[in-house]
């Protein structure tokens, strides 16, 4: 893999992050990577259908992470607790080089990344962020009832 680690498209997508807050989340989940201090705030709102109807992100990451952002909420509006869990285990497996690449949309173009170990907790962070926030506004709606 010979690809530069940071191309047009990786640095396009940095600035296509919805960068916003919710002003209702029904839960919220920070994640931080210990390696490189990138940080990503998920806030999510689920729907009557148990699927994400609302989706607020701040992000302080390199390019990598807010890459890996912008794809994540460019498509988790209607996804729900269970697949996004799935997304964020496919994309760690896919990382660590013991999975096939996600069926996640534009998730391909994070590909030069894959030897470079180091940022990969950065580019896990949306997901993982997403995964708990969704899980946790579940267990929310659960308890309520």
């Amino acid at each position: 893999m010979n690809a530069p680690l940071y191309n047009e498209r990786i640095l396009r997508l940095t600035t296509e992050v919805p960068d916003r807050r919710l002003t209702a989340p029904m839960a919220t989940s920070e994640k931080r990577s210990p390696v490189c201090g990138s940080r990503v705030t998920v806030e999510v709102r689920m729907g009557a259908d148990e699927r994400v109807a609302a989706l607020g992100l701040v992000v302080h990451a390199c390019a990598l992470g807010h890459a890996s952002s912008a794809l994540l909420g460019q498509h988790a509006i209607g996804q729900s607790a269970d697949e996004l869990a799935e997304a964020r285990d496919a994309v760690a497996a896919w990382l660590a080089g013991s999975g096939a690449v996600p069926d996640w949309p534009g998730i391909d173009i994070l590909t030069p990344a894959l030897p470079h170990t180091a940022r990969h907790p950065s580019i896990r962070l949306a997901f993982e962020a997403a995964a708990e926030a969704a899980a946790l506004a579940g267990q929310t709606r659960a308890d309520a009832a």
